[in-house]
């Protein structure tokens, strides 16, 4: 790819072989057309329906349920096959929904070509539709024009471009046809327009060097196409989860069914309940779980302002570790504001953000009306004055038409009562003499009781330079050297905290006449100026975003920001959010393209802010931290984020000003493209972890107790305690049930101030197994207890043994749900009714449970009996035996914590 911006425009016209005031004729572009393609970009990978749901069953644990159901019907135990089946199809079905409907967006990368646009062919001016655009054309531009392809400028008349989809610059770019050294970065290649961007202003004429995907924009596609995003450490662990669950069924069916015939067990009753133990031992529920948690998780991120597409994100955003995030419009407004403005004597803040012209000027820290200060009031008139830009709402929303600096200075003039609609009315315009990057300044001359005054802002060294006055509350006077270095030092230390600064000045006209079409000497107008002030622009940050910021920090989540603004003004704000701290660094493109990948990877965890990068430095940078091991979230919302957004563990796009194709590659998006946004649904990511976590503590507790207690009736030679039906009974409907309302469970208060977990930290970790077996434990020990109790020392039938058993495991597990809620803290800390669907479920549960017992055609097929009052309360009280016990492990823990 030829570096065009080092080259002549002569020597570039030459080398695509173009007269650049005739363009190519009718039949060179349709040859050429032939050449070269259409001009647009590829598509990117459409999914069907079929696909996302066939992808709903790559779960091993899915695998296995359906071998287990498989069995189950194959043992003569329809129902419950029907029932585990049931469970599998529901949870594909809501995965499948999640997720298609969010994959419906078309591919839409070429919808930023615009879709029609003038060149010139043959000497005159052609409207065509932008994918017959070929290398060799000569583009027309004009004020809100989208650019058609990657083109040489060879002529320019006050053009600006906004290219923050491309490059992340928040400002418009003033354009020019000066060559520039090969190394000038994408952002400062002021003498191209690219694929993509949009015209602001001024107008233009550009010579198309590249189409198609060999535009900055189809760069972009190809990176994207190289991006992976892989599987999210949630989809890993419930996968190993799977392979240790399968290869305990087997262990489980192999020793039991070997000791049970050491034992004489019959073959074929030990072979149904070794496998009907097997059966029971799989957490039927963990997927429904998992799947319902996340959908909740996600219903209750919707209300926080996050829209997820793939359910299994939800989770990883808990885990992360890293942060990248876009400046523009995420941690800043995405809005030029007025933020300070400088008088002869007086430097005045402005309160309020955006373009809404809700705010207050305040001197010192006390509010100040500009109807009571004659040089602020001048100022704001001024700005009104020398300005094209309007204010409009769009969407119900406060907008700007035109340059959004100049937006800006409408925006405070409004907040001080001046508004554009009177001024024009009162002093109609006479000329203009545009801002040019050669002038830095611009002029608008208008009519004022009937005399003639010039409106002039710019560049404060430039404007400084015109004026021989100044505007005090006391009048005009004379402009003292101590004046303009006053002024001198304040736009340096405006300029310090990344203020854009513009000088504002005003001069009467008498002796001047100004008639239409004739053009203005600007020489003459622009002397001998009145000065009237400083006004400091910014793209301010978000107010909840700092706050935000501080609670990555306690969360342990490093924030970097990304960002292809000027490294000052990325400075200033990474300062400013806190992101920025003692030992960090700022790295700039240019810096970053002298490091290979290694050098990166050992550097990245030091850099908090990266400035004037480009789509493939992001890229570069989140690979970096994914090397390192880390979890990676990347938010933006430009094309130029695309590629980074789909290799990151999350992706994270801007709803409101992310291109679609940006919105495409994303996991998630930001309905309102706030940073905070972000943090909540960390909050949540983390919350539903923890639920996943703690109900999977549950499920297998359940298990671990039914293991044990089958196990240890066998190693003693006593009859099976439980029937295979009394165990796919309590897996189904009774934990089955609680387990789903410990996966709605409230967000732990405290879950942003522990540290993320590491991205490789498994699911089923030490500390769960020895939960599971603890817990495992206390409940076989109290169904042996009562089953031993029974049949051997009260001398009760074998049904009326095994009745009493499965009753008291039943209730064990209810009761114990309450206690599973938190490993730290107690029932007692939690409140009993803070999950009140989890209160509900145990209720219910109890009831069916009394249900089965007193229904006779189920008390045949569970061979049980109606339970008197008595009985409950027996079974009810020693029920709560493990949840006691483990209430007071967790004082105990406490306590030892505290002492340490």
């Amino acid at each position: 790819m030829n570096a065009w911006h080092k080259l002549p425009i002569t020597e570039a016209a030459s080398l695509l072989a173009t007269d650049v005031e005739q363009g190519l004729s009718v039949n060179e572009a349709k040859n050429r057309l032939a050449r070269y393609g259409q001009n647009k970009l590829r598509k990117g990978k459409r999914f069907s329906a079929l696909v996302i749901f066939a992808s709903q069953f790559k779960s091993l644990v899915i695998w296995v349920l359906i071998g287990a159901a498989a069995v189950s019907a194959a043992l003569g135990e329809t129902v419950d096959g029907i029932a585990i089946i049931a469970i599998v199809i529901l949870n594909a079905i809501i995965g499948f929904l999640q997720e298609y409907r969010a994959e419906k967006a078309a591919a839409a990368l070429s919808r930023l070509t615009a879709p029609h646009c003038r060149v010139v062919r043959g000497g005159h001016s052609l409207v065509v539709t932008a994918i017959e655009i070929v290398p060799g054309d000569i583009l027309l531009l004009e004020g809100g024009d989208l650019v058609a392809a990657d083109a040489r400028l060879i002529q320019t008349s006050v053009l600006r471009i906004n290219e923050a989809p491309l490059t992340g610059e928040s400002q418009a770019v003033g354009k020019s046809t000066d060559r520039l050294p090969q190394e000038t970065p994408l952002a400062e290649r002021n003498n191209m327009v690219f694929l993509g961007t949009s015209v602001t202003g001024g107008s233009g004429r550009a010579l198309v060097v590249n189409t198609g995907m060999e535009t900055e924009l189809g760069h972009i596609a190809t990176l994207l196409d190289t991006a992976e995003s892989g599987e999210t450490p949630l989809q890993r662990q419930l996968e190993r989860a799977g392979r240790l669950l399968l290869m305990a069924c087997f262990g489980i069916v192999t020793l039991i069914f070997g000791l049970g015939l050491l034992r004489g067990i019959a073959p074929f009753e030990l072979f149904l309940s070794s496998v009907s133990l097997a059966v029971a031992a799989i957490p039927e529920g963990l997927p429904a779980v998992v799947t319902i948690a996340l959908a909740l998780g996600v219903q209750r991120m919707v209300r926080r302002h996050a829209l997820v597409r793939r359910l299994a994100s939800v989770e990883t955003l808990g885990r992360a570790q890293v942060i990248c995030t876009d400046k523009t419009g995420t941690l800043t407004m995405g809005e030029m504001t007025a933020r300070k403005l400088i008088t002869s004597a007086s430097l005045y803040r402005i309160t309020g953000e955006g373009y809404a012209t809700e705010g207050a000027f305040f001197s010192g820290n006390v509010e100040s009306l500009p109807s009571e200060s004659p040089e602020l009031l001048a100022l704001l008139r001024a700005s009104v004055a020398c300005n094209d830009a309007e204010l409009a709402l769009i969407n119900n929303r406060p907008a700007v038409i035109g340059d959004p600096t100049e937006g800006a200075l409408l925006v405070v003039a409004a907040k001080g009562g001046i508004t554009r609609g009177v001024f024009e009315t009162e002093m109609p315009r006479l000329a203009t003499v545009p801002f040019d990057s050669d002038r830095k300044r611009m002029t608008v001359i208008r009519s004022r009781e009937s005399c003639s005054w010039a409106f002039v802002k710019g560049a404060p060294e430039v404007i400084l330079s015109r004026c021989t006055l100044i505007r005090t509350d006391q009048g005009v006077r004379e402009l003292t050297e101590n004046d303009r270095n006053r002024m001198i030092q304040a736009n340096a230390l405006m300029a310090h905290d990344a203020l854009r600064v513009l000088a504002v000045a005003e001069r009467p006209l008498d002796g001047f006449s100004f008639e239409e079409g004739v053009a203005v000497n600007d020489r003459e107008i622009e002397q001998e100026l009145t000065f009237l002030g400083l006004v400091g622009l910014q793209d301010p940050p978000r107010f909840e975003a700092k706050e935000a910021v501080v609670k990555c920090k306690r969360a342990g989540i490093k924030t970097v920001m990304i960002t292809g603004d000027h490294p000052d003004t990325a400075r200033a704000i990474g300062h400013e959010l806190g992101i920025l701290g003692k030992g960090d660094e700022v790295l700039v493109g240019a810096e970053l393209d002298r490091l290979d990948d290694e050098a990166l990877k050992q550097r990245v965890a030091q850099v908090s802010v990266y400035a004037r990068v480009t789509a493939e430095h992001k890229l570069r940078i989140v690979r970096a931290w994914k090397a390192l091991g880390a979890v990676v979230a990347m938010t933006g919302d430009g094309v130029n984020d695309a590629p980074a957004i789909k290799e990151a563990s999350i992706g994270i796009a801007m709803g409101r000003t992310g291109t679609e194709v940006t919105k495409e590659a994303a996991d998630m998006i930001v309905t309102d493209d706030n940073f905070a946004s972000i943090v909540a649904a960390v909050e949540e990511g983390r919350g539903i972890y923890d639920n996943i976590a703690k109900t999977l503590a549950y499920l297998l507790g359940s298990s671990t107790g039914e293991l044990i207690v089958m196990l240890i009736a066998v190693l003693l030679g006593w009859p099976l305690p439980l029937l295979p039906l009394h165990l796919l009974w309590i897996n189904l409907v009774t934990d089955g049930f609680a387990a789903l309302a410990l996966s709605t469970d409230p967000i732990d208060p405290d879950v942003l101030s522990r540290p993320p977990r590491h991205s490789q930290s498994a699911l089923l970790n030490r500390n769960l197994f020895k939960l599971t077996l603890f817990t495992g434990l206390l409940a076989a020990s109290v169904t042996l207890g009562v089953f031993a109790y029974e049949l051997y020392i009260i001398g009760n039938s074998l049904d009326h043994a095994r009745d009493a058993a499965f009753t008291a495991l039943v209730i064990t597990g209810l009761l114990r749900s309450f206690g599973a809620r938190s490993e730290q803290r107690t029932l007692w800390q939690i409140g009993l009714f803070s999950n009140l669907r989890l209160f509900l479920v145990v209720v219910v549960s109890f009831a069916l449970q009394l249900a089965i017992h007193h229904i006779p055609m189920l008390q045949t097929l569970f061979q049980i009996e109606p339970v008197s009052l008595h009985q409950c309360v027996a079974w009810i009280g020693v029920g709560f035996i493990p949840l006691i016990v483990l209430e007071l492990r967790k004082v105990i823990r406490r306590l030892r914590t505290k002492k340490n």
